[in-house]
């Protein structure tokens, strides 16, 4: 028996000579239309299920999302019991794939050429690539190419994720003779074929302009599909998102998510089953509303100077443009059939491509500036981030410098903080204060008017949503002028463990216990904040930290009780209040 076996096989212990209290479970995996059966312990955390995949099916740990009745298992120090998950049940296992490959080109002459290539590029693409290597040599013109791999010959439209799937490729240059141009044949396909393509914003208030940044991004990409330059789905993620190609299909220009293939929706493309309550895949979040919660994080994300306007376009924190359109065409996921009808046009949100070197997930964070970091910190703790992980943080550089580029922002402003989750927490840069420049964005923040704001764009927060915006909004102002670090302040909004509230969550429940009938919302907002003040007061107590003013900006006077707090918690948090 391999190893392989006997990390997935049951074991079996005499009675009489261990009594395990643990008791031993099978579970069952889908991926990639695969079922495997895995037995593991019901007391394994959620760490330990993905490092045992990793062993068995050598997915790497850090590239797993396990989902489990439509909502992941993103706590990885909670246990496989405290979701529910018992003897039988079914997983559903995404991998986060590597977007680059190496791909070897060996030509008649027994020359290698490596490249790096997307998944998401074309064979096409990849000749393109060989002509500008070998410039001005003429057998590498890209029409009398032939691409061959184990012998097949490659049409120009196979994706290069389908030629190497999970690992590196090898490929073979043929050049055939030129052959005599059919720009008529051509030209009458494009023509054709391009009617069946649309791409248009969706304007919900036409008194609010679209930024010229946006309107580039709309044509470009409109462009793209004109000259059939097909959008390419991206297989990584739990829902459907498509790169937009360039009309020189060169470069991308956008990603456009549709609505109804969100994680849990009825037609999404990997194979999630369809949310039974409407519920999305993080708790307080509703299925059908990613694309609205994506254009959100931009309209909400303020540049230094205040609200946005037609002529600045890039944030505090850098979500990148994003708007709301109406997209038909073939390659979406269409499981009803595809006939280029008006029941085919997909509504989602489409945000500008931004190119990067990787995502965080790729590096430590060691070298991150803490400007960068911070920006993201504010955002996430402002919007009650319910999937803030090192993936869904894109890495460039810029003049020498490190930027940090926020994106996926599909579960942001939930109705709750069931799901606040920041991997940034672990990050040395969160435990630095904040600078005065973000002090001072902090404070001219106004939720009112953001809230306002959205309703100017078509969407009205729910209640539930509007109360959550209110109360994170007001805990990082609140925190902000007290000194806290955002590492204190995400740790008020985050839970310890699956099923332990936080300090946040227990606030609210303090309002709710003291609301009497006929209570409005603003008191109730009212009751929230003076809570919130006591435990903030304590909170600064139990950290020994003090501030004051200092030519009009806030400064931490220091650690006055750090020792008596080190003797009570030699670690403390928020939860030792």
């Amino acid at each position: 028996m391999s190893a392989v076996d006997v990390a997935s096989s049951p074991i079996h212990i005499e009675s009489r000579f261990i009594h395990n209290r643990n008791k031993s479970i099978v579970i069952y995996l889908t991926v990639s239309g695969s079922v495997i059966p895995m037995c593991i312990l019901e007391s394994d955390s959620i760490a330990s299920v993905k490092l045992r995949i990793q062993t068995c099916k050598g997915f790497l740990v850090k590239k797993q999302k396990l989902v489990f009745e439509g909502k992941e298992l993103s706590r990885n120090n909670s246990l496989v019991k405290d979701y529910g998950v018992s003897s039988g049940d079914v997983l559903h296992l995404i991998l986060r794939v590597s977007n680059l490959l190496v791909i070897t080109v060996e030509t008649a002459f027994k020359k290698e050429i490596k490249f790096q290539v997307e998944r998401f590029r074309t064979v096409r693409y990849l000749k393109e690539k060989i002509s500008e290597k070998a410039k001005g040599f003429p057998f590498v013109n890209v029409n009398d190419q032939e691409i061959l791999c184990n012998g097949e010959k490659l049409d120009d439209q196979r994706l290069i994720d389908d030629i190497c799937k999970n690992h590196n490729a090898v490929v073979h240059l043929v050049v055939q003779r030129p052959q005599e141009p059919q720009s008529k044949t051509i030209g009458e396909g494009i023509e054709k074929n391009h009617k069946k393509s649309i791409l248009h914003p969706v304007i919900i208030n036409p008194n609010l302009k679209i930024p010229p940044v946006i309107w580039n991004m709309l044509n470009s990409a409109s462009e793209g599909l004109k000259k059939l330059k097909k959008p390419i789905r991206s297989s990584e993620g739990t829902g459907g998102a498509y790169f937009m190609q360039h009309p020189s299909g060169k470069t991308y220009v956008a990603i456009f998510k549709p609505i109804d293939e969100e994680p849990m929706a009825v037609n999404n493309p990997h194979g999630l089953p369809p949310s039974t309550n409407g519920e999305g895949l993080k708790r307080g979040t509703k299925v059908g509303e990613g694309a609205l919660r994506e254009v959100a994080a931009y309209i909400l994300d303020h540049p230094l100077t205040g609200p946005r306007s037609t002529k600045t376009t890039i944030g505090f924190s850098g979500v990148p443009p994003t708007i709301m359109v109406k997209c038909l065409n073939e390659e979406f996921n269409h499981p009803q059939g595809y006939n280029s009808s008006e029941k085919n046009i997909k509504v989602g949100s489409l945000q500008m491509f931004v190119k990067n070197c990787g995502s965080c997930e790729d590096m430590g964070p060691k070298d991150f500036p803490i400007n960068e970091v911070h920006k993201i910190t504010v955002f996430d703790i402002r919007t009650a981030n319910a999937d803030r992980h090192a993936g869904n943080i894109l890495m460039n550089r810029e003049d020498g410098r490190i930027v940090l580029t926020p994106i996926d922002h599909g579960y942001c402003l939930p109705e709750n903080f069931k799901d606040c989750t920041f991997d940034w927490l672990y990050w040395p840069q969160a435990r630095e204060p904040y600078s005065i420049e973000t002090l001072d964005y902090i404070k001219k923040l106004d939720v009112e008017e953001d809230i306002a704001l959205l309703r100017s764009y078509g969407w009205d927060l729910s209640l539930e949503c509007a109360r959550t915006f209110r109360i994170s909004t007001m805990l990082l102002k609140k925190g902000a002028s007290k000194g806290l670090s955002p590492f204190t302040i995400g740790q008020i909004m985050c839970r310890e463990t699956l099923n332990k509230e936080s300090v946040i969550e227990k606030i609210v429940e303090k309002a709710l216990l003291s609301m009497i009938p006929g209570m409005s919302e603003a008191v109730f907002i009212e009751t929230v904040s003076k809570i919130m003040d006591l435990e903030l007061e304590d909170l600064c107590y139990l950290l020994g930290i003090s501030v004051e003013m200092i030519d009009g900006s806030l400064k931490r006077k220091g650690f006055l009780k750090l020792n008596l707090v080190k003797e009570r918690f030699p670690n403390p948090t928020p939860s030792d209040l």
